[in-house]
């Protein structure tokens, strides 16, 4: 007689909170199989091309020898981080640079190399809905900090007020996925300050860092003086570059003793592709003007959006200062149950949208319920299209509040 014991997996695993977007997935292919085209707002995946240097260092970097890399990353790569971050008038070392597999990774090995199972976290909302998942696995606690006026950056005492003796770092975003909040120079330097009297790591995570709307550039903590010991930033070339599929990001902080441990954790993983290295080295030495006109598009993207959302009775839009998502409050029961209903038993002229509930993107109970984000990946007239899908939908669901 066999065993009839059911192996189940970990409790890591099982307590990771799920995603909305793997449930609503199987709802997006039905109606593809039903012959609904499906808008696709609920993904920050761009559709912009990439510099063209980079597609044709792909095809130089193809014919190499395929070698393991070093693990902080390849001598051109770590350089041309280091003169990237030189153009935004910010000097950092190579020793300070390690290069990741995107922002992902360099958020996993940041906390892993500064704080202990048990500690806790300071996270604003709302958040990218990940790091629920990256700091439940790594057995931290998030501790959530409400947001400022239209989902800005929080009151410095609402942060100060949560601290514990176990708090071990403060995470920020900006400019925020979702929110598209920018965290002005007082904001971090406010964060900032906390975290050197309480002796906090200040976790930023920057991977939109150019792409802002209104206003002077974003701030990067590496700017801040007094934070060499607690500043650690997360960054990406996903987003500034359209180069989601290469996996290229970096964690730079000027804390030797983190940098020597996350060093040491992604010896662990060994190395990353050599091709997909060499071919960001270039983008990264030389960003503009291509990030410029990446801005430009996504701003005129912003403007349009915002435009129909505002013809929407009962629809709330807030104003991203940068990134490209907007988050939208609906006159709905349950904006998850409206993103499912959209998919599986709704159509406009033979199309519909596909939305990101925001609920995963808070830890407060009951916030974000009846808001969605959207991912602003199409032009101007995709996106008036979709928002003309999405009031339709409104005006038909039942669960219709307001």
């Amino acid at each position: 007689m066999g065993d009839t014991t059911r192996m189940e997996p970990s409790r890591r695993a099982r307590q990771l909170p799920p995603s909305p977007i793997r449930a609503l997935a199987p709802l997006a292919e039905a109606a593809r199989k039903r012959g609904v085209r499906v808008i696709h707002l609920n993904i920050g995946q761009p559709d912009l091309p990439p510099p063209a240097c980079v597609l044709e260092a792909l095809g130089r970097a193809s014919r190499l020898p395929l070698v393991y890399a070093p693990a902080r990353g390849l001598p051109e790569t770590v350089e041309g981080w280091c003169a990237y971050y030189r153009r935004q008038g910010i000097e950092v070392e190579p020793d300070e640079v390690l290069v990741t597999a995107g922002a992902s990774e360099a958020l996993w090995l940041a906390l892993l190399a500064t704080a202990d199972p048990g500690d806790e976290v300071l996270v604003p909302e709302p958040f990218y809905a990940p790091y629920q998942g990256l700091l439940a696995a790594a057995g931290l606690a998030l501790v959530p900090v409400p947001p400022g006026p239209g989902l800005g950056p929080p009151d410095p005492a609402e942060l100060r007020a949560r601290v514990t003796p176990r708090t071990r770092a403060i995470l920020l975003c900006s400019p925020a996925n979702p929110s598209g909040a920018v965290w002005d120079r007082a904001a971090l330097t406010a964060a900032g300050e906390l975290a050197r009297q309480a002796g906090l790591y200040l976790l930023s995570d920057e991977t939109y860092r150019e792409i802002v709307f209104d206003g002077p550039r974003a701030t990067s903590v590496l700017e801040l003086l007094g934070l060499e010991e607690h500043a650690v930033v997360i960054d990406s070339l996903s987003k500034r570059f359209n180069v989601c599929g290469l996996r290229i990001g970096s964690l730079t902080t000027r804390n030797r003793a983190v940098m020597a441990a996350a060093l040491e954790l992604a010896e662990l993983r060994l190395a990353l592709p050599v091709v997909d290295q060499l071919a960001v080295a270039g983008a990264l030495a030389a960003p503009r003007p291509y990030v410029d006109e990446v801005v430009a598009a996504y701003r005129a993207r912003r403007d349009a959006a915002l435009a129909a959302l505002s013809t929407v009775p009962g629809v709330e839009a807030h104003r991203p200062g940068g990134a490209f998502y907007i988050v939208v409050r609906l006159p709905v029961d349950d904006a998850e149950r409206f993103a499912a209903w959209l998919l599986a038993e709704f159509e406009h002229r033979g199309e519909t949208v596909m939305l990101t509930p925001m609920r995963s993107f808070y830890a407060t109970p009951g916030a974000g319920c009846d808001e969605v984000r959207l991912a602003l990946v199409h032009g101007p007239e995709t996106l008036g299209r979709a928002v003309e899908i999405m009031a339709a939908g409104l005006a038909a669901y039942p669960g219709r509040t307001g």
